[in-house]
Order: C-alpha cells, then sequence, then structure tokens
C-alpha cells in the first residue's frame, strides 16, 4: 500500500459521488475557468478556502502562504494576483488570515523555525508599526490575536498597492479587495475594517500619488 492509498480512494469515491448527484460537471468545469474571488490565505491545513466559503471547485482562485502574507518581492503571490485580475478578471481579492495562527504567533513571540523565520519578518514589521495599540493590550494571547486582524488589514493594503491592482482601478474595471479573518474554534468568518473599491479607499504612503 502507497502513502497515497487513502488519498486516491477518496478522490475516486468524491469524483464518483459528484458525477452521480450532478451529472455533466466534470465537463463543465473542464470547459472554462471563471471564478468569482481570488482568495490570498495561509497555509494552515485547517483553513480551506473553497470549504469555509461554501463553495464548489471553479469559483476560488486561490494564492495561500504562511502568514498569509502579501508582498511585492513574492513573485509567486504577483503572479497570481495578476493572473487573477488580468486574465480571468475577478471581481473581488480576498486576503483572509486566521486567529490561532502558528506564523504569527512565532513572529510575535521571536520564536526560531529557520528558513520561516526571514518569511515572518514581514509580520515582525507589522507588529512594529502597530507597537504602540498592540502594548496596551492586557496580555500576549490577546496581542498575537490582534496582530491576526493587523496582519490581514496590512497585507489587504499591500494588494492594493500593488501595480495589478492600481492599472485595474485606473481603466475602472470593477474590483473590490476586502479583508476577513477565520475563527478555528466556531468556523466562522468575519469582517474585518477594511474594504476597498477604488483609488480613493486605499492609505497611500506619504508623498506617493494614488
Amino acid at each position: 500500500m502507497t502513502p497515497l492509498h487513502d488519498v486516491l480512494a477518496n478522490n475516486r469515491a468524491w469524483a464518483a459521488r459528484m458525477a452521480s448527484e450532478q451529472p455533466g460537471f466534470f465537463a463543465d468545469l473542464a470547459e472554462v475557468q471563471n471564478p468569482e474571488y481570488l482568495w490570498v490565505g495561509c497555509s494552515d491545513s485547517r483553513v480551506p478556502a473553497n470549504q469555509i466559503m461554501g463553495l464548489p471547485p471553479g469559483q476560488v482562485f486561490v494564492h495561500r502562504n504562511v502568514a498569509n502574507v502579501a508582498v511585492h518581492s513574492d513573485l509567486n503571490l504577483m503572479t497570481v494576483l495578476q493572473f487573477a485580475v488580468d486574465v480571468l478578471r475577478v471581481p473581488c481579492v480576498i486576503v483572509c488570515g486566521h486567529y490561532g495562527c502558528a506564523g504569527i504567533a512565532a513572529a510575535w513571540r521571536r520564536t526560531p523555525l529557520g528558513l520561516a523565520d526571514n518569511w515572518l519578518r514581514h509580520i515582525e514589521d507589522v507588529a512594529v508599526k502597530h507597537e504602540a495599540e498592540l502594548a496596551a493590550l492586557a496580555d500576549d494571547e490577546e496581542r498575537i490575536r490582534r496582530l491576526c486582524e493587523l496582519n490581514v488589514r496590512e497585507q489587504a493594503i499591500n494588494v492594493c498597492r500593488t501595480t495589478v491592482v492600481q492599472e485595474a482601478w485606473r481603466r475602472r474595471q470593477r474590483l473590490s479587495v476586502h479583508g476577513l479573518i477565520y475563527a478555528l474554534h466556531d468556523g466562522l468568518l468575519r469582517e474585518l475594517d477594511f474594504q476597498a473599491h477604488g483609488l480613493d479607499d486605499v492609505p497611500m504612503p506619504p508623498g506617493v500619488a494614488g
């Protein structure tokens, strides 16, 4: 028995069930990709985009990495974003973090993880930017929880500041960017205090015009 025996068996059972419940499902899916959403989320195995959104295959274009970071130097993220916006013309980008994120906790506590420490420097930058707000909270658990939320906001702003999104808005393409947070303890998505529908909704660095 190979290590993938259960995976392949589960796949066959799922494919058979879908074909029985929705005849033509795979034929239709193979014809075209027309997702409504781009999901930029965490790689955490407990946060599968399609499942927690209650959406079938074909509806969500997905990019995931540790701690849902969106930085302009990440060619992987930028390629996914450009393909989603310019080629697939998705109307909605979701940046989603989650409470209980191990990457966020490690960044806050400066827990050494090896190579991942370099990636998590981006989270440390968010913590430094919001140092006063985080310091005012009662304990580390509350600070980490708030940092999960602040990180979503900062990464959503980063998405909005990319040339891909800025150019889409300048040509008046319908596109919005939203920040969500997912709670592992109850399975619910919650909206955070960030959404952008155009250039005027995005805070820009001092001296930079939108």
